[in-house]
């Protein structure tokens, strides 16, 4: 085994593993698809750390157990469409390609777009559409899962009304230091259920909705 496979292999063993990640589909996946080729060629020696890697523009791949525990909760299905806010490098994108029927990735950032664009071809991923916009407060059309991939302090309800019957939305929700994850699934028409699945602290969604805040 390599170095950078062994580097996979840890990544997947040591972090991922003990963070509940037991879905062998995701576990796979995390070892087909070359997470070393998403990062910027000059942070490539942290490809496989248990860290958020900037991108610039105040964005960062989330940490490698966090992609994990969002692509299990999902649990997306081959027919599923995918709504993603936010492209970044393209790395969790592709993820979510392997194991839906399409994807919708929105970037705001036009350097991140042209980013995760050229590492999607050099991967020949075809089922996704990268559109270059602000999706912060969510995208036309209706899909089967949507993952927010900065985060918000509060979610726009127009994410949850875009859910198909039996959808699910993961989106790290809160302020800094005390942000949650969560999945929102719905349940019925106009009933959501709401699940809290881990607390972490990630960067923010540019554009993001802002709860009123009293100034005394």
């Amino acid at each position: 085994m390599g170095n950078v496979e062994q580097a996979r292999f840890n990544m997947v063993e040591q972090q991922i593993r003990p963070w509940d990640v037991l879905d062998m589909r995701v576990l796979d996946l995390l070892c087909k698809v070359k997470r070393e080729r998403f990062v910027p060629p000059e942070r490539k020696n942290l490809a496989f750390m248990d860290l958020e890697i900037p991108l610039g523009h105040g964005v960062s791949m989330w940490q490698p157990k966090i992609e994990a525990r969002a692509i299990q909760a999902l649990q997306l299905g081959r027919n599923d469409r995918v709504l993603e806010v936010g492209s970044g490098s393209g790395y969790l994108t592709a993820l979510l390609s392997h194991l839906s029927m399409h994807v919708t990735s929105v970037e705001i950032v036009p350097e991140l777009h042209a980013f995760a664009e050229k590492n999607l071809a050099a991967h020949h991923i075809n089922n996704v559409t990268l559109e270059l916009g602000d999706a912060a407060q969510c995208w036309p059309g209706s899909y089967d899962a949507i993952v927010v991939t900065g985060s918000v302090p509060i979610l726009p309800e127009a994410f949850q009304h875009s859910l198909k019957p039996g959808g699910r939305l993961f989106a790290i929700v809160g302020d800094s230091p005390a942000m949650h994850a969560s999945l929102i699934t719905n349940v019925a028409p106009g009933i959501f259920e709401r699940a809290t699945l881990f607390e972490t602290c990630v960067a923010p969604l540019q554009n993001a909705l802002q709860p009123k805040r009293f100034v005394f």
